[in-house]
């Protein structure tokens, strides 16, 4: 029977696992236990103890019953339709911004004309515009989400036309020496090409979308996490808003860790180019 002499043995690679989970989450591990320390010792009902918080956010959102694979009304109500924001706006902002950014790349005359006025649309914050979408769009879901996709665009677009211009001419020539149309030109040539860069505009914006949810749940609302963070404060229910706090940390941290899995297998090629380069 073949060995394999360079795979190392399970204790060894168990133990390179241990070691990499506790350089990575050590600092974040130290901060927790000194928080509960230290709200312990102070004992203020403006600042829970991290164990407080765990419970109660299990009482919240992980009490219901076992065919709702135990998740509480809460989930239902509040936090599902704020996920589906997030990401229906995210979404809309990511394809847009990406149809859009290969025009302007591709045309000097249409990024010479729409420049200016994007570049005074995206130096406009998203929260101050809360009032006028209200106006435009009413209070319902559809407003939010717009937002969303209004304050997220921006990054994904102007990556997207910087990863297009960037993209080498000669490859460009070579894909045309064969007759390609343009649709296979700009799928098979200057897509994958500028993908690093759109790939990572879309990372930018994915955190200022869970900032433009919260943002936009805070006003004429009546759900979701926002809404639930700004009636626990105005309630002096401390303990829900840091509950609250916490599951947006979770949020990011989940929706981060997704978009990473997904950016690896998208960009594989990207960086074994890059590892050879090296060598």
């Amino acid at each position: 029977m073949a060995v394999d002499i360079d795979r190392p043995p399970p204790l060894a690679l168990a133990g390179r696992m241990v070691q990499s989970f506790a350089m990575r989450y050590s600092i974040g591990i130290g901060l927790i236990v000194a928080w509960q320390i230290a709200t312990a010792h102070i004992h203020s009902i403006f600042f829970p103890t991290p164990v407080e918080i765990l419970k109660h956010a299990i009482d919240l959102w992980l009490s219901g019953p076992a065919e709702h694979l135990f998740l509480s009304d809460a989930v239902f109500k509040d936090v599902l339709p704020s996920i589906g924001r997030l990401l229906t706006g995210w979404s809309l902002a990511v394809v847009f911004g990406t149809v859009l950014g290969v025009l302007m790349g591709r045309s000097r005359q249409l990024f010479d004309f729409a420049d200016p006025i994007l570049q005074f649309l995206r130096s406009l914050p998203g929260p101050a515009l809360v009032p006028i979408f209200i106006i435009l769009f009413g209070t319902e879901t559809e407003m939010r989400i717009i937002l969303i996709a209004f304050g997220t665009v921006w990054p994904v677009l102007l990556n997207t036309i910087d990863g297009v211009r960037a993209v080498d001419p000669v490859q460009i020539d070579t894909a045309r020496s064969f007759r390609l149309p343009t649709s296979a030109l700009i799928a098979r040539t200057i897509l994958p090409a500028a993908m690093p860069k759109i790939v990572a505009g879309a990372k930018i914006s994915l955190s200022l979308a869970i900032i433009l949810m919260v943002v936009s749940e805070f006003v004429a609302s009546t759900n979701g996490i926002g809404y639930e963070i700004l009636n626990a404060q105005m309630t002096l229910l401390l303990t829900d808003l840091w509950c609250g706090i916490l599951l947006l940390a979770l949020l990011g941290f989940c929706l981060n860790a997704l978009f990473g899995f997904i950016e690896e297998r998208l960009l594989y090629w990207h960086r074994g180019l890059h590892q050879r380069a090296d060598r």
